[in-house]
């Protein structure tokens, strides 16, 4: 698959973790950055990030910042991008099978790394159920 990745400074650490971990995996990894643990005004990565999946260029995105709000509402507000902020595994399962959602947001300053690997691991293998979720999803978006 490809992987968009970012988020900020405070998420820097696990991000490279997280890079780590997907390209293992045989992903293939573009990392939006930050590239460094000083200070970054987030939108400046995640904006880039949220056009290329939602372009389709990249098939999902994961994004790391010390309380993953910032980067959710920043990633929402691009009309295709479904982002869920998750804090332990079922609701990474559950932002895929029921909200396929497109870009894992990763509170890295509230979870462990065993927590934010096992988050990754069950967003990009849980399947969208679709069905019900599917009308449902369809009206997200504001037209």
């Amino acid at each position: 698959m490809k992987i968009a990745l970012g988020g900020d400074h405070a998420g820097y650490q696990y991000k490279g973790m997280v890079k780590e971990q997907l390209e293992a995996l045989g992903h293939e990894v573009k990392d939006f950055g930050p590239f460094s643990e000083a200070s970054v005004d987030y939108p400046d990565y995640v904006h880039p990030l949220s056009t290329a999946v939602e372009n389709k260029e990249y098939e999902l995105g994961i994004l790391l910042c010390g309380s993953g709000n910032g980067v959710a509402i920043t990633a929402n507000k691009h009309a295709g991008i479904r982002a869920a902020l998750c804090w332990q595994k079922e609701l990474a399962e559950l932002a895929r099978s029921h909200n396929n959602a497109n870009v894992l947001c990763v509170p890295a300053r509230f979870v462990s790394e065993e927590v934010a690997r096992e988050m990754v691991e069950a967003f990009l293998t849980t399947p969208f159920e679709g069905g019900r979720h599917q009308t449902r999803v369809d009206k997200i978006a504001c037209a």
